[in-house]
């Protein structure tokens, strides 16, 4: 990780609010990007979205395991509709801690340690999980899972945009979403032959791999720079871009942005425009991301589909959605760059607010003999009740449903993230990116407790009627607040809201 004496001397210019070079500058960049090495950058963002493996595979982890211990023969194991529900749902409120205190780790230890300080509660969860002898051991172990998967949420974005460059940042931006989805699935794929103490066990896999291959990876150049060190931070930017490129020039770029803004954000630097406009969109991005309704579907998926479903079991048709969901996230891994931020913000919401009233007006127009929902007051007892006809006019629910997921993970699942760690300002993205996670996770766990409640006191269809509004309110704000950031520097960012002149962004 030595840079070689060859190599030119870092240049004391400037660069980082450069936004009109001349034409040799311009392609003096494009030479640049065509000649890094990514392998190393790419194996080092592999190490780190192993922890969102973790927690997609954390998250989901009492789909299969509720209805094991609903039957469990002991009673200290057996959960009733009480449990079960805080079962499935204490897991955000871990979250939301451990987003609170990302907010100090991500400026106290950086990125990559925390990432591997949120191992040890991962761990310690699906150890407790394993060996349960009782509901308060099950309840424990979800905290300290959901509480690493909150650390995890708001750490590992930021390490990813701080050590990618612009040519990629959007694909990689996208890869902690992939591998959230690629552990739902294998959660759902293992739950059909493993006991719910096994995959307690398995789940510890991912972690310990994640944890032993970044004690290999550099932290990230940004944060070595906020604390003063240089030589180290040279280093890891020459790991990650190779030792025969011109990383100097992009490590002064990077200087000269930390250099002015070397220290952390005071409460009245907040009334800055520089400082609160990118947070209040990275947080109404993360508050309307969760008020478009994509955990309550999630958690009530199965359920959901009991009525819904026409050739496949519940569980087949949530694997399914799975699949498209992870589909989903690659498209826009690999359009990202490409399209843009914005156009795939413009297009998930639509997706997302068509498939919402769709399935908010089939519910309410269809007959409940048709539907299934028995007049649409009770998600509860689907697991109970017979099963009806076949009535194929059920696809169309199915249908919206997995058209939902689609939009949801083509736009304001990934680029939700990725967005949060780009428009954070250096000083305040530790703390700013743990307030998102806080904010995400709150909302999370009061909408999927009230859910059932207001279906059973409205009707099915009001929540889906809600959630179609907010996807109005999505594209709204995606037009009026959120800035395009494709191929942008984290500095010319910076840059935009300083200033608040457009022609940085151009």
């Amino acid at each position: 990780m030595e840079p070689s004496a060859r190599e030119p001397l870092v240049r004391k210019t400037s660069f980082s609010y450069q936004t009109f070079p001349e034409r040799a500058v311009q392609r003096l960049d494009k030479e640049y990007l065509r000649s890094l090495h990514n392998k190393r950058l790419y194996l080092a963002v592999f190490a780190a979205v192993l922890g969102n493996f973790s927690f997609g595979f954390a998250l989901v982890y009492p789909s299969p395991v509720i209805p094991a211990l609903e039957a469990h023969p002991s009673p200290a194991l057996r959960l009733d509709q009480y449990t079960a529900s805080w079962f499935g749902s204490v897991f955000t409120l871990g979250a939301a801690a451990g987003g609170l205190s990302a907010m100090l780790l991500n400026d106290r230890l950086g990125r990559k340690l925390s990432i591997m300080f949120s191992a040890l509660p991962s761990v310690v969860g699906y150890a407790l999980m394993a060996g349960a002898q009782g509901i308060g051991m099950l309840l424990l172990g979800r905290v300290l899972t959901g509480y690493a998967g909150g650390v995890t949420s708001a750490s590992i974005p930021v390490y990813i945009s701080e050590i990618s460059h612009p040519g990629v940042r959007g694909m990689l931006g996208a890869c902690p979403q992939i591998m959230a989805v690629l552990g739902s699935l294998v959660l759902y794929a293992l739950g059909k032959y493993l006991g719910w103490r096994w995959l307690a066990v398995a789940g510890e896999v991912p972690v310990l791999a994640m944890i032993v291959l970044l004690c290999f990876m550099p932290n990230s150049p940004r944060f070595l720079l906020s604390q003063g060190k240089d030589d180290e931070a040279l280093r890891s930017l020459c790991w990650l871009r190779g030792r025969d490129t011109d990383y100097a020039r992009e490590y002064e770029q990077i200087k000269d942005s930390v250099r002015k803004q070397n220290r952390r954000v005071s409460c009245a630097e907040i009334k800055d425009p520089f400082i609160y406009k990118p947070l209040l969109i990275a947080v109404g991005m993360r508050f309307l991301q969760q008020l478009s309704g994509v955990t309550c579907v999630l958690v009530y998926l199965q359920s959901i589909f009991k009525k819904t479903s026409v050739i496949l079991k519940p569980e087949y048709d949530a694997a399914l959605v799975g699949l498209v969901r992870l589909f989903s996230v690659a498209i826009a891994a690999v359009s990202m760059d490409k399209a843009g931020r914005k156009i795939l913000l413009f297009v998930s919401a639509g997706v997302m607010l068509i498939s919402n009233l769709t399935m908010g007006l089939y519910i309410h127009f269809v007959p409940a003999s048709q539907n299934g929902t028995i007049a649409n007051k009770t998600l509860v007892s689907f697991a109970n009740l017979p099963a009806e006809p076949t009535h194929y006019i059920t696809l169309i629910p199915l249908l919206a449903t997995m058209f939902f997921i689609m939009g949801y993970a083509m736009g304001w699942g990934p680029i939700t993230w990725l967005l949060m760690s780009e428009i954070l300002p250096l000083k305040a993205r530790g703390v700013a990116s743990g307030l998102c996670v806080v904010v995400s996770w709150l909302t999370a766990f009061t909408l999927t407790r009230f859910f059932l409640l207001v279906v059973e006191a409205f009707g099915l269809e009001v929540p889906f009627l809600f959630f179609t509004i907010i996807c109005a309110a999505n594209v709204l704000f995606t037009g009026c607040c959120v800035p395009e950031t494709k191929g942008r520097s984290l500095e010319q960012i910076e840059a935009f809201f300083r200033t608040g002149r457009r022609s940085f962004m151009r």
